[in-house]
């Protein structure tokens, strides 16, 4: 097994290609249920992973004609069985979304616990 970064690196390496591949059921399968996203006033609590899966299959066309993801990841703390990443998503040349996860063992390796939108820089 890698370090902590190179796991991280890797769970995010995968999310991106689930993304790219339009792969909602992969997706889905890489968050925890119980989960929780929190969006400026709008918390989501994610109880059933339908749940996820249901919204990306919904936001598809949020990524039309988008081939490639590039990512900027910082740790930013670590604890038993879990660990807190910034993350910067960028395509087209610049960067796009930031999100805070909360990444937690699960039963075949780190899950989403909790994503938080943050400010782009």
């Amino acid at each position: 097994m890698g370090t902590i970064q190179e796991t991280v690196d890797a769970f995010f390496d995968g999310y991106a290609k689930a993304l790219l591949d339009r792969d909602a059921r992969a997706l889905a399968g890489m968050y925890a249920v119980p989960s929780l996203i929190i969006f400026p006033g709008r918390s989501i609590p994610v109880s059933e992973a339908r749940q996820t899966e249901e919204f990306f299959a919904s936001a598809w066309d949020q990524y039309e004609g988008i081939r490639e993801l590039g990512k900027q990841l910082v740790i930013m703390g670590e604890a038993p069985g879990s660990v807190w990443v910034d993350l910067t998503w960028s395509y087209g040349g610049r960067s796009r979304e930031r999100f805070c996860y909360q990444l937690v063992d699960g039963p075949a390796g780190y899950q989403i616990a909790v994503l938080t939108l943050m400010a782009a820089d």
